[in-house]
């Protein structure tokens, strides 16, 4: 995806929901922007793959947080989703959770705006699971997960498209890793990873969505 369509997207998530109260000065979209050039410019290379920050502070003019403030919490979420967007689009990973703090700098003139991004280890481990079809949780957490139509799967699938032994979620890492990737087991059907044929075994990454046969399960850190 060019930056340019990215930015139509971020467009139409952040500012659409904020035009209409704002339609002069400093748009949500921009601060959008911002983040995701602090990602892209912080951004790390790791054995895993590609680290970028998680903890951001967003700096404004004081006129510009007053302006912000009847709605800041549903902004402060919307920029936390744009950041996770932007790391699927990108493919990038995160040390811990997304977290966007708002301040005013009276050095900053209206229109403004100074974004810092830190790359913040989670206070606890994360944990992984998946969420079935029905919203039922099942936790992963440092354990090998199987599906497939046998009974002896950790999870079974009464599907005519599903093989005996379709496919498995695997721990990287070792006891309590939330890191995961997912391989098929030589199906007849194959796996699908966010709609893609999987090839070998790719890795799992927060939101990810795994198709076997009918079934789609979403994977997550928490």
């Amino acid at each position: 995806m060019g930056l340019q369509q990215f930015e139509r997207r971020l467009e139409r998530m952040v500012e659409g929901v904020f035009a209409r109260a704002f339609r002069g000065g400093l748009q949500p979209v921009e601060i959008g922007r911002r983040m995701t050039r602090e990602m892209d410019l912080r951004r790390t290379v790791a054995p895993k793959g590609t680290l970028a920050p998680n903890a951001f502070t967003v700096v404004l003019s004081p006129a510009d947080l007053d302006r912000f403030a009847s709605i800041e919490g549903e902004l402060v979420s919307e920029l936390v989703d744009v950041a996770k967007d932007h790391a699927e689009v990108e493919r990038y990973s995160f040390l811990g959770p997304v977290t966007v703090t708002m301040e005013a700098d009276e050095g900053l003139k209206p229109g403004m705006v100074l974004v810092a991004g830190e790359m913040v280890q989670a206070e606890a481990p994360l944990r992984a699971r998946i969420v079935l079809p029905d919203g039922s949780l099942r936790d992963l957490t440092g354990r090998r997960f199987t599906i497939g139509r046998l009974p002896d799967c950790s999870l079974v699938l009464a599907d005519p498209n599903v093989s005996r032994y379709h496919a498995e979620l695997d721990p990287v890492g070792g006891a309590g890793s939330a890191e995961y990737v997912v391989a098929d087991m030589g199906s007849t059907n194959g796996t699908k990873l966010n709609g893609l044929p999987v090839v070998g075994a790719q890795p799992l990454r927060d939101g990810d969505q795994v198709t076997v046969g009918s079934t789609t399960i979403r994977f997550e850190r928490y």
